[in-house]
């Protein structure tokens, strides 16, 4: 498990995704936010991509792609992005590769239960592929309008 540096280049990676393969280094010349979050169709995870839904032609405007990403698999991905109708992509990370590189993999109590799974965290990758922010243990509430200001202001 690392923790990427802001100011640092981003970890790259490579991960299946609704709507073909994602590679980070294939987005250089745009701002990514990745968002991580623990479950498709979940309470908070619908709100949290509801919110990034709503606002993504802002995202897009200033420059920005914006990337779901869970340990779900592709086909649970495909479907959460069309009961949602959400227009950006949604990646599979089932081996937990991404959240280790990214350290928002995690051991949480469920329960009471001890159980490993996604810290919800977003990252601000800008055009040139440099960390320029985080967001880490996230409430979903104003999360979206937070990042889209920090983008804007890149």
């Amino acid at each position: 498990m690392t923790n990427p540096t802001a100011g640092k280049k981003a970890p790259d990676f490579t991960l299946p995704a609704t709507g073909g393969e994602f590679r980070l280094k294939d987005a250089a010349g745009k701002h990514v936010v990745i968002y991580f979050y623990p479950r498709d169709n979940t309470p908070g995870c619908t709100r949290e991509g509801e919110a990034f839904r709503d606002l993504h032609a802002q995202f897009k405007r200033a420059g920005a792609i914006v990337l779901g990403l869970s340990t779900d698999t592709l086909a649970s991905h495909e479907k959460f992005k069309a009961k949602m109708g959400f227009p950006f992509e949604l990646a599979a990370d089932t081996a937990h590769e991404v959240a280790d590189l990214y350290g928002v993999w995690k051991e949480k109590n469920m329960y009471g239960r001890k159980v490993m799974g996604i810290e919800r965290s977003t990252f601000l990758v800008d055009a040139k592929g440099v960390l320029r922010a985080e967001w880490r243990k996230v409430k979903v509430e104003g999360h979206a309008e937070a990042v889209l200001a920090a983008v804007k202001a890149l």
